[in-house]
């Protein structure tokens, strides 16, 4: 009843579907686990904002990497800002998706060490080899506060670090290349301004990161491990379907009966010559 499952076309059929389970569990899981960190990341977010600021001496040091337990953390800085090193990030978005740069302005602390301060977005000039249009950092000793980040890596964040760019312009916030470039000592990672605010909203500072929205990835997950589970339910549709065919194309077939057998017979005795 069952041997067109053995045939060529329903072997590859089941080794088809016996693959798409396990893939898609995968795949599942993988988003699942994306939900996860997402999760762990908004509350990562959520508890450092929330916590209050402390030294940036007490998190970093030179050379130190930032782990991914103190990003965001929220930290202040005293000192003085040195503009004449004073760089731009080339290829950054604004709040509302704008194309210009990064303001990174080193800030002298007491001790004569260096943090750098991301002071904002600026917009980029009209031709992208000029140096745009900065506000002056605010002179004299000041204190500010902000969000401590990790050094920025291709790897980590898809950019690609440039060689010869113009003259005060990278790609990436990397406190080691700027250690090169000062010949001072700069604590490892950076500080993403909150305060105070810049005299006439420029550089424009960079908002506290989303750690409401959890994404689609649940979502994604479910309707994974709901096709997994539907690909045995429907090779069994398409089985029974496939039963009931044939079994409607054996009852079509003609089939001869008693009577017209012997009445055959009977003809051929009847035209045959004695």
């Amino acid at each position: 009843m069952y041997r067109f499952l053995l045939s060529r076309q329903w072997v590859i059929l089941t080794l088809v579907a016996l693959v798409l389970i396990p893939v898609m569990i995968e795949l599942g899981f993988w988003q699942f686990h994306r939900h996860e960190r997402r999760v762990a990341q908004n509350t990562l977010i959520a508890d450092n904002l929330k916590a209050g600021p402390v030294p940036v001496e007490e998190l970093t040091s030179p050379g130190h990497v930032v782990p991914r337990a103190d990003y965001w953390r929220q930290v202040t800085a005293t000192g003085t800002f040195d503009t004449a090193h004073e760089v731009v990030v080339r290829r950054r978005t604004s709040a509302d998706d704008r194309v210009g740069a990064h303001v990174l302005t080193p800030l002298v602390l007491r001790d004569g060490r260096i943090v750098l301060v991301n002071r904002g977005w600026v917009p980029g000039a009209a031709n992208q080899r000029d140096y745009p249009e900065v506000p002056p950092a605010p002179g004299g000793e000041v204190t500010v506060t902000g969000r401590l980040k990790a050094d920025e890596t291709t790897g980590a964040s898809g950019i690609k670090d440039l060689k010869g760019l113009p003259d005060r312009q990278v790609m990436l916030i990397s406190s080691s290349q700027q250690a090169e470039l000062i010949g001072r000592e700069v604590l490892g990672g950076y500080v993403e301004q909150t305060g105070p605010s810049a005299a006439g909203g420029s550089p424009e500072q960079i908002p506290a990161p989303d750690h409401d929205s959890i994404g689609a990835h649940m979502a994604y997950a479910v309707q994974w491990w709901l096709f997994a589970a539907g690909v045995p339910v429907g090779w069994l549709v398409l089985v029974r379907r496939e039963k009931r065919d044939r079994e409607a194309a054996g009852d079509d077939t003609p089939q001869e009966t008693p009577e017209a057998t012997q009445e055959d017979d009977g003809a051929i005795q009847a035209t045959s010559p004695r």
